[in-house]
């Protein structure tokens, strides 16, 4: 048997790589642009930054330290130059997708930070796999700036997944949808005409409010704001602003809700308030031909009727009031039960005295 060289015997001991076999090493020196792994060869390792990472922005140095162990995948056993080319990033990828592959089946929720927002939509990133999700599978409702989540960690799942077309679709709105119906259960079972609840001004509109209740939004009719008269909703209410509210109605996914609150009726007390005989001030808030109708507290207006305002004629209310107007009257008629009020400012005037007749 023939003797083996030292270098022979060196080599034997060594263990032998191929291309694409993933190695286990150490990291003993990190440069800018190169990591370099003991892999137990007798070449060392190289990573390239952009073996590495697919992020521009990445700092090896600060990414990784001497000392840290490393898993890679062999690209070049032999460079030309006897250096053992590596690769981080592809063998990440390939764990990224058989980790993808497994949520995608599962309809795993996975979490991840948002890498770049795009005008189509936003880019996260699974263990260097990318990720995709549309605008339109961002959220339930439209978003027209979707820069606030750049750099965020959103929830998702996977919808389609096709790795040999590079097309890996996430859906963040699926999970906000089914998340708003259990919400929207949970209330709808919680709620009864006549509860009391606290909710969240969503939106205002000319004609209501949209009140969010924690699951589901109730409107809050112009109608339904005060006792008294509301001319613009706008003015009233800001969107953000906590309010409490009346369940005032019900029907299927609809609430109908009030600011009306029976305790503050202002009826209640308007009996003894506004009783016949009472000397009253009001404001003057709509005028007809046939008379004035004055508000002497929110949600209760009573008639001065044109034949009232003066012991002169007036032929048009207009002619003599304007709205807004505060006046004093006395109350001539109550009618509690049709929730009707009469006024007389006339009443209120002294008579004209008489002119002497000459003898």
């Amino acid at each position: 048997m023939s003797e083996l060289s030292f270098e022979q015997m060196l080599e034997d001991s060594v263990k032998t790589i191929r291309n694409g076999e993933i190695v286990q090493g150490k990291v003993i020196d990190v440069k800018e642009d190169e990591i370099i792994l003991n892999i137990g060869y007798k070449a060392d390792g190289i990573i390239t930054k952009s073996e590495y990472s697919n992020d521009p922005s990445v700092v090896l140095t600060d990414a990784v330290h001497v000392g840290d162990s490393m898993e890679a995948k062999v690209l070049k056993v032999n460079d030309g130059e006897g250096q053992v080319i590596l690769t981080y990033k592809r063998l990440a990828a390939e764990k990224g997708n058989k980790r993808l592959e497994e949520a995608f089946e599962n309809q795993e929720v996975l979490k991840a930070p948002v890498t770049q927002v795009l005008d189509g939509g936003l880019c996260v990133n699974v263990e260097e796999t990318r990720v995709f999700i549309p605008a339109s599978l961002v959220s339930d409702t439209y978003e027209k700036d979707l820069s606030k989540y750049a750099d965020q960690e959103i929830e998702f799942v996977i919808t389609e997944f096709n790795p040999r077309r590079r097309r890996i679709i996430g859906n963040r709105k699926q999970l906000l949808v089914a998340e708003k119906a259990k919400k929207q259960q949970e209330l709808m079972e919680r709620i009864n005409v006549g509860d009391t609840v606290e909710g969240v001004v969503k939106n205002v509109t000319d004609f209501g409010a949209f009140i969010d209740l924690g699951g589901a939004d109730g409107l809050l009719h112009i109608s339904e704001m005060s006792w008294g008269r509301v001319e613009n909703p706008k003015k009233v209410f800001t969107v953000g602003e906590t309010v409490k509210v009346m369940i005032k109605d019900i029907k299927g996914e609809k609430i109908a809700l009030t600011m009306k609150f029976p305790e503050e009726n202002p009826w209640l007390t308007a009996a003894e308030d506004f009783a016949v005989g009472n000397v009253v001030t009001g404001k003057v808030a709509r005028m007809t031909d046939f008379g004035a109708f004055v508000e002497l507290a929110p949600g209760v207006d009573a008639l001065l009727h044109v034949s009232q305002i003066s012991r002169e004629h007036v032929a048009k209310p207009s002619d003599v009031l304007t709205i807004g107007q505060e006046i004093q009257a006395k109350v001539v008629d109550f009618n509690g039960e049709d929730k009707k009020i009469s006024l007389s400012m006339k009443a209120l005037e002294a008579p004209a005295e008489e002119a002497p007749v000459e003898e």
